[in-house]
């Protein structure tokens, strides 16, 4: 028997929504006028998803030092107004957005060929402190949107919570986070050559990110990718 929070939710979820960004009604949460209009397709680095000049493949940091991702999709920039949807997504409780977000992961340049070859989707784990504080990690959200069969939130965990990555200069990012993940001790062999795609939210430093690709290739992944919603302009 549904409680009454479930069924509350089944029923909101049927009926019509309006457009977060320019209310538009009856739509869908992020209408297609306004996708097309604020999430146009933009050159991006293949291995960080930085904005570079048209047919730059390789930004000038990823030439000098490649990172431990093979590749790297962002959807939009981490300006106005998607930075205020990942913030009602991950604080408000807008869990409802996840597919919509998606949908424009997926629709990115260069992102079907890294879904196509990823065996496992690993959402960004959060600390079990975070997980309870927040009550759902939108990373998961987000993996399970883009493949409930191959999102796997149990094969990567993060074994020490850390202050925010916000919070920290970016040159003690990397610092902060280093020996934060590891691979869930019983299930290491599922990792082993496998091509794994890390799926998250939000990418600025990539810090968090390239150390979940270091602890990935130590326990074995034969490739290690990301997909992500938004990219900050700037490291």
């Amino acid at each position: 028997m549904l409680t009454l929070p479930e069924l509350a939710r089944r029923l909101l979820h049927g009926l019509p929504a309006r457009c977060a960004l320019c209310g538009a009604w009856p739509s869908r949460p992020l209408c297609e006028a306004c996708v097309a209009q604020l999430a146009p397709p933009r050159p991006r680095c293949r291995r960080c998803a930085l904005p570079v000049p048209e047919a730059v493949t390789l930004c000038g940091a990823c030439v000098r030092e490649a990172p431990p991702l093979d590749a790297c999709v962002a959807a939009v920039d981490y300006g106005w107004p998607w930075s205020d949807v990942v913030t009602q997504f991950k604080f408000g409780a807008r869990t409802g957005w996840a597919h919509e977000m998606a949908a424009l992961m997926r629709a990115a340049p260069w992102a079907e060929p890294l879904l196509e070859r990823a065996t496992r989707l690993l959402p960004m784990p959060l600390s079990p402190g975070r997980l309870r504080e927040r009550g759902y990690n939108q990373a998961w959200l987000l993996a399970r949107a883009l493949d409930r069969r191959r999102a796997d939130a149990g094969l990567l965990l993060r074994v020490r919570d850390t202050p925010a990555q916000s919070a920290l200069p970016g040159a003690e990012r990397q610092r902060n986070v280093r020996g934060a993940f590891a691979v869930e001790p019983l299930r290491v062999h599922e990792v082993l050559n496998q091509q794994v795609l890390l799926v998250d939210d939000v990418m600025t430093s990539g810090a968090s990110l390239y150390e979940a690709a270091r602890t990935l290739r130590a326990a074995g992944a034969a490739g290690v990718s990301a997909l992500v919603f938004a990219r900050t302009d700037a490291p």
